[in-house]
């Protein structure tokens, strides 16, 4: 009920509001003659001072009394009217303001609104957060607040604040669950993941050395591996990149879902296959179970051709499946997969030009607010593609 209340209160304020300017406009007319008028009339006192004072002739007085009388003769005659003019109190705008903004207002909240909903501030939220992930980081940001040495806290925290793009504070997150609970492969990777991002997804010596000290805790991490295979291949020594993902394809299950990216990584290096048996995992450099013509991926035809090329005729074979992919998604854009591939393959020919406008296309059917976008973006982001044109 004390809702109703305050609604109606707000409403009968608002009207008044609105209806002030135009419940005063007569009166406004009739005191703007009135003040004319006592202006003139102040002016004649003024003259019969100057006059008397000596300050003025008495031609310039009579002339000086002339106009100004001449000018009060005229607002006095203007006044009767002017005055009726405002009487007509805008009628129907008042009734507009009056009657139907209320009853506009009151059947958009009924639709939209949910007055049975009651009333939840944010320490009930911070109780029950729900799904809601802006609440869930505000409830842990007070906990640790409170409580900075809760590993635990930290630890859930740094994810979260990944997902959501606040680097630097995952970074710290990360930094503070390590020290709390000790390294494992898990936080270690997470913090590296932070520094490349921070980098524009460069992996930095720092970030290379907790991916080495994560392989320590776990030698077959397949993600640690991946991004030391990365950081080969984003420092100019495509040969090592090569021989690392391959290996990591070789050690990798047949279903494993990073063994795409590793084959494209593959491909990009000037490999054929990741073993020597055509069928090993990762010697088919389509992801699993797909169809190579149609998503742009090299079929086996192609994989044993390019094992007898030269370094160059294999770049261009390389290049010519690139713009053949390029082609595909140019007809049918609801490729997700395919866009990602055609970023990191024009990314890893050095055409950043073309990367760019391949993230731009790629946003254009994947817009950044769904996951997919984001996951371009941040695609972009580590390869070092700038991402503010495509996002305009």
């Amino acid at each position: 009920m004390l809702f109703w209340i305050l609604v109606a209160a707000l409403t009968a304020a608002l009207a008044v509001i609105l209806l002030y300017p135009l419940l005063r406009g007569a009166k406004a007319a009739d005191n703007i003659r009135a003040g004319e008028a006592a202006v003139y009339r102040d002016q004649l006192r003024e003259l019969d001072r100057d006059l008397d004072g000596g300050l003025i002739t008495p031609e310039e007085a009579d002339y000086a009394r002339a106009e100004i009388g001449r000018r009060l003769i005229a607002v006095s005659a203007d006044e009767p009217a002017q005055t009726p003019k405002p009487a007509r109190h805008h009628r129907f705008t008042e009734a507009f303001v009056l009657l139907v903004l209320p009853v506009l207002g009151l059947c958009l909240y009924l639709t939209t609104g949910r007055p049975d909903l009651p009333s939840q501030p944010l320490e009930a939220r911070l109780e029950n957060p729900g799904n809601d992930v802006a609440v869930l980081i505000t409830k842990a940001e007070r906990h640790l607040a409170v409580n900075p040495d809760d590993g635990k806290g930290w630890d859930v925290l740094a994810p979260i604040y990944f997902r959501t793009m606040r680097v630097n504070d995952a970074q710290l997150a990360y930094r503070n669950a390590i020290r709390l609970l000790g390294p494992s492969p898990v936080r270690l990777d997470g913090l590296a993941e932070t520094l490349m991002a921070v980098s524009d997804g460069v992996v930095t010596e720092e970030a290379r050395q907790v991916l080495e000290q994560s392989l320590t805790l776990e030698p077959d991490n397949p993600r640690a591996r991946f991004y030391i295979a990365l950081s080969m291949e984003q420092a100019g020594r495509p040969n090592e990149a090569r021989q690392a993902f391959e290996t990591l394809a070789k050690q990798s299950p047949a279903d494993a879902p990073w063994l795409p990216l590793v084959n494209e990584h593959i491909a990009m290096n000037g490999g054929a296959k990741a073993g020597a048996d055509p069928a090993a995992p990762g010697a088919n450099l389509a992801a699993p179970g797909a169809n190579p013509a149609a998503q742009g991926n090299p079929t086996q035809q192609d994989v044993a051709a390019a094992e007898t090329m030269s370094a160059g005729d294999r770049q261009q074979m390389i290049r010519g499946m690139v713009e053949s992919l390029d082609a595909k998604l140019s007809e049918d854009p609801n490729n997700f997969e395919g866009w990602m591939r055609l970023v990191r393959s024009y990314a890893v020919l050095n055409d950043k030009d073309r990367a760019a406008g391949a993230l731009k296309r790629g946003l254009a059917a994947f817009p950044p607010p769904g996951e997919q976008g984001r996951q371009l973006l941040a695609l972009a982001r580590e390869l070092g593609i700038a991402t503010e044109e495509a996002t305009q």
